[in-house]
């Protein structure tokens, strides 16, 4: 569009260039001829068309007053030539008038005499041109010859065709500027104002919701760009749109799952707690396995809480990290004991860390407890009885590593790019969908960077999962 227009342009400074070039030269042709200063070029021009005449005069200048011959012949010339001939002596008596017969009159050779053009013209059809007489022999001026010349054979070279030049060379320029005026309104409201006028309906169904109409544009210009950018626009609102939707259906999902989760739970704990009040246990053994099963009911009610309240907090951006200087080894001593226990308990076989680090690092220990609980847990969903879950803790490059490997299933490599997306549950090999609520792992990534550190993973479809979490130390 600016190339188009920067030509358009130059096109319309061309033409007015030539306009302003055509009507300087007809006026200061014009003023040329009004003042005279033509003249040479004409005065030579009617000398040669007069020359004959002069000629005869120079050669018998002293006989034609009395030679009547003479005076027919010059007046015969004369008449051929459409001209009017006078000639005077040097005083100013008119010694010949091709007009009449009379002589001895005398002008004024200080006033009727003229011998430019400006001065010569007598109206618009006629001039009056006077040249001098000369003596062949003596080289000397003895008279002036006046002729009476019509103005058509003053500018015999000037063709009706060169007086209407410049009229016709401004009236064509002329139209070539109204022909680039519709030109340019033709392309504005092509290029420009229709295309803006779709433009503003697209947004209107934008602005209705209706996402699936697609912006299309065919010339890639300045237009074809702003085109380009609002469909780009209505993929992302489309995008996020569909993100949303997703969103609430998961969180529905979510909802109804946490019911699910909790009332298994708490009917199992409803039960025990009824057959223990009924005296169905008849020792304390039986009492404690009752009281286990309790436990570990409450247990996941407590976990599937705390999630649901961490998912919560971190939709209204609330989630608390309060880092403070501990010792590692102190911190992650009193997590790991009661997660070991619990991981032997639901027959999975659990490698605890050789050795503990013991230096200081900037830490939430009760956060960094969710965060361990909630990758134990997660690798229990993906294990059996029988497979392994190992914990490692090491220093790294000035970073406190922490391990969590287990040999169960694996994740599938479709999953992989997504598992810390909240609501994201990744399916089995048998292809259902894993049990849980799909917050655990966004939200320990939530809490790892909060820390400053970072989280991943590798694995292995059927080879079982390991998950790095690195700590930066104090």
């Amino acid at each position: 569009m600016n190339e188009w227009i920067r030509q358009w342009l130059l096109k319309v400074v061309i033409c007015l260039l030539l306009v302003f070039a055509c009507t300087t030269y007809f006026f200061w042709n014009r003023v040329n001829i009004e003042q005279g200063t033509e003249s040479k070029a004409v005065i030579n021009q009617v000398r040669l068309y007069v020359n004959e005449m002069l000629l005869f005069l120079d050669n018998h200048y002293a006989e034609i007053m009395n030679d009547v011959e003479l005076q027919a012949s010059l007046r015969a010339m004369a008449e051929a030539s459409d001209t009017g001939v006078v000639y005077t002596d040097l005083t100013g008596q008119i010694v010949f008038n091709s007009y009449s017969n009379a002589v001895g009159a005398r002008i004024n050779p200080g006033t009727d005499l003229h011998y430019d053009l400006y001065q010569a013209r007598l109206s618009d059809q006629r001039y009056r041109i006077a040249f001098p007489v000369v003596d062949e022999v003596t080289q000397a001026q003895v008279g002036n010859a006046i002729f009476t010349i019509p103005a058509s054979l003053v500018f015999a070279g000037r063709t009706k065709l060169q007086v209407l030049a410049p009229y016709l060379t401004i009236a064509l320029l002329l139209v070539i500027l109204a022909l680039l005026v519709i030109q340019i309104h033709r392309k504005m409201s092509r290029d420009m104002v229709k295309p803006i006028h779709q433009l503003k309906d697209f947004s209107e169904a934008i602005l209705k919701g209706d996402l699936e109409q697609k912006f299309t544009y065919q010339n890639m210009d300045e237009i074809g760009e702003v085109y380009a950018m609002f469909d780009q626009m209505r993929l992302e609102i489309m995008h996020h749109s569909h993100r949303r939707d997703e969103q609430e259906q998961a969180q529905k999902e979510l909802i109804s799952n946490i019911s699910h989760e909790l009332k298994t739970p708490l009917t199992t704990l409803k039960a025990y707690i009824e057959a223990i009040r009924e005296g169905s246990c008849s020792n304390m053994q039986e009492v404690m396995e009752y009281v286990e099963v309790m436990h570990n009911s409450t247990e996941k009610m407590s976990r599937l809480t705390e999630d649901l309240l961490l998912h919560a907090l971190k939709e209204l951006g609330q989630i608390s990290v309060t880092l403070t200087e501990q010792y590692s080894r102190e911190v992650f001593d009193k997590i790991l004991r009661p997660i070991g226990h619990y991981i032997r308990t639901t027959g999975v076989h659990y490698i605890e860390p050789e050795g503990i680090p013991n230096v200081l690092i900037h830490v939430d220990a009760q956060r960094m407890e969710q965060v361990i609980a909630n990758l134990i847990s997660n690798a229990l969903k993906h294990t059996s009885a029988g497979d392994t879950i190992r914990v490692n803790i090491e220093l790294e490059q000035g970073q406190l590593k922490i391990t969590i490997a287990d040999t169960g299933n694996g994740i599938l490599p479709q999953d992989m790019p997504f598992v810390f997306d909240r609501y994201f549950k990744g399916k089995s090999n048998e292809g259902a969908r894993s049990k849980g609520t799909g917050l655990g792992l966004s939200i320990c990534k939530y809490i790892i960077e909060a820390h400053e550190g970072t989280i991943y993973f590798k694995s292995r479809q059927g080879s079982g999962t390991v998950f790095y979490c690195l700590i930066p130390m104090g």
